[in-house]
């Protein structure tokens, strides 16, 4: 097995007892920034190629696990030193990209250090767990996509407001998070798949790529995200299932492509 691995840190749909709040909320708000049915796009590309796959159970606003805890404000968390308007979509969202209320109060200290212990640090924990069992086994580089998806247009609380997006955006972090070949190399095997690609714009990369991302220490992260246009309808946030098949298979042959010229570190 070649070290490369994906994680989903935002496909996740459950709710726990401690957000009782989110169980209130319209579906079409719910779903609104979830990256929904991601991991089922990829979990055939993962099961043909027989590498690990990190992904959550837990819904996007429970926690956010593409920020850090600290990335709150006085509007999501009480106590908060960051102002109002700091982190609107940070840790916890308190707003949608469309504007729709999330968060009716601030959480307490006390809930959100039950939260970060309880649903963001396993996720993290399994990510270095990979990482560490590659290294463990010999690999001196590491190679690992972050898989999101994106509106297809951006919103006003986007850095693109109106423009209608690449079907895939190939995050590093403007060159911080991996060597340059791999971002190559990603950003190839989408377009050998069919796919239209963007490179840095309109995201930059998250907290994961920018975590795990240090190629100085042989850690190679890059972040993909895929426009929901592909496979959904953005309105109902249904899975339009006559074409999944087709997009499942796309991402196969861009993540068979990987892995076949990662060389063997």
């Amino acid at each position: 097995m070649k070290p490369f691995f994906v994680s989903v840190p935002h496909a996740g749909e459950e709710i726990p007892s401690e957000t009782p709040w989110l169980k209130q909320l319209p579906e079409t708000v719910l779903m609104c920034d979830v990256d929904r049915y991601v991991d089922q796009l990829y979990r055939p590309a993962i099961e043909a190629l027989k590498i690990p796959f990190v992904v959550t159970r837990w819904h996007r606003f429970v926690v956010d696990l593409n920020r850090f805890p600290e990335d709150v404000d006085v509007d999501s968390v009480e106590g908060s030193t960051n102002p109002v308007g700091t982190f609107p979509r940070g840790f916890y969202w308190s707003v949608t990209t469309k504007g729709e209320r999330v968060l009716p109060k601030p959480l307490s200290q006390v809930l959100h250090q039950q939260l970060v212990e309880k649903y963001f640090r396993p996720f993290h924990q399994e990510v270095e767990r990979v990482y560490g069992q590659f290294k463990t086994q010999g690999a001196a580089k590491v190679f690992h996509v972050d898989a999101h998806s994106m509106p297809s247009k951006g919103t006003k609380a986007h850095r693109d407001p109106g423009e209608t997006r690449a079907q895939i955006v190939v995050s590093d972090c403007s060159g911080k998070s991996c060597e340059p070949w791999f971002r190559d190399l990603v950003v190839e095997s989408y377009r050998r798949a069919g796919f239209g690609v963007a490179v840095n714009w309109p995201y930059l990369g998250g907290r994961v790529t920018e975590t795990y991302g240090h190629p100085d220490r042989g850690q190679n992260a890059i972040q993909v995200e895929m426009s929901r246009a592909l496979y959904m309808d953005e309105v109902t946030k249904q899975l339009r299932r006559e074409v999944m098949p087709q997009v499942q298979l796309q991402l196969q042959q861009a993540l068979r492509f990987i892995y076949t010229e990662i060389p063997a570190f």
